[in-house]
């Protein structure tokens, strides 16, 4: 199986990864732009991790289901699992992961995991597709976690972090759940928007990720005060939100989630955890976000 996946059409080169189904570049064929985050290792090795069976941190990294313990690291397996290529052409790549022994010993229920890229113009649309092939119901979560490199690599003159902006299409305020050790707090802290627009600073993921719950918009857009270069951001039936970067890395991660981590309170009962999904058996669920360069 071949380590890099590579699509294209006259707008974007992808590269992909079996490793995590990751995302590993987005660039724009015409201007030479990278818009993803490189993904070195002094800040963060990771460059758009695909979060499943779980969103976020559970509490003591268990979780309890049908009288027994299990254990899940922050935002489950997935992201490290290799997964088998089912379909690649130079427009659309599927990949699909299955439960196994390993898989069973941490997660005690069988399904496959789809993770469908395809490029439409200058759009990269992604779907993720859970179904259950077990008898019993299926729990889970699924989410995104792509990060896009800010300033996007190969602008010139394209200044500094904080000279960009996330550019809401609804919002004027966000609502942040803090987090603490990476459960969800019970504490709220209101951003207030200017004109929808989100200024980007490292002082803004100083205490972690910002948690979103309901958020209204459908689309977010990266923009710069000094460049006209950018994505479009879109998703749709996502409950959940994340934006996040460390203190001072040179990206920033847009994460729409079905799932979200506990709470500091939670009983670490799977079936009660808060934004899990259930399907029954034979049945599947399917979500999707995209990104449009320019």
């Amino acid at each position: 199986m071949p380590d890099r996946i590579v699509l294209e059409n006259e707008h974007l080169i992808v590269h992909l990864h079996p490793k995590g189904a990751e995302l590993r570049q987005l660039k724009g064929k015409k201007t030479g732009i990278n818009y993803l985050w490189s993904g070195d290792p002094a800040w963060w090795g990771k460059t758009s991790p695909v979060l499943f069976p779980i969103v976020g941190t559970l509490r003591d990294n268990s979780y309890t289901y049908q009288g027994k313990t299990y254990s899940l690291p922050r935002h489950g397996f997935a992201r490290d699992k290799r997964f088998m290529v089912e379909q690649s052409s130079p427009l659309a790549a599927n990949f699909l992961l299955q439960d196994d022994s390993e898989t069973r010993e941490v997660y005690p229920f069988s399904f496959q995991f789809h993770v469908f890229y395809a490029l439409i113009e200058d759009r990269l649309s992604v779907r993720y597709t859970v179904v259950n092939t077990g008898p019993d119901t299926l729990w889970f979560s699924v989410g995104a976690h792509p990060a896009f490199a800010v300033p996007p690599t190969g602008v010139a003159d394209a200044g500094d972090y904080e000279d960009h902006y996330l550019q809401f299409d609804r919002s004027d305020a966000l609502v942040r759940y803090k987090l603490s050790d990476g459960l969800i707090s019970d504490e709220t802290e209101t951003i207030t928007l200017d004109n929808h627009v989100l200024r980007l600073n490292a002082g803004l993921f100083s205490e972690d990720a910002i948690v979103l719950k309901g958020l209204p918009d459908q689309h977010i857009r990266l923009l710069g005060w000094k460049h006209m270069n950018g994505i479009e951001f879109s998703w749709q039936d996502f409950p959940f939100f994340g934006i996040w970067a460390p203190a001072g890395a040179p990206f920033v991660c847009l994460e729409p989630w079905c799932g979200i981590a506990d709470s500091v309170h939670h009983d670490k009962e799977l079936t009660r955890k808060e934004g899990i999904r259930s399907l029954g058996p034979g049945d599947y669920f399917a979500r999707e976000w995209s990104v449009r360069c320019f």
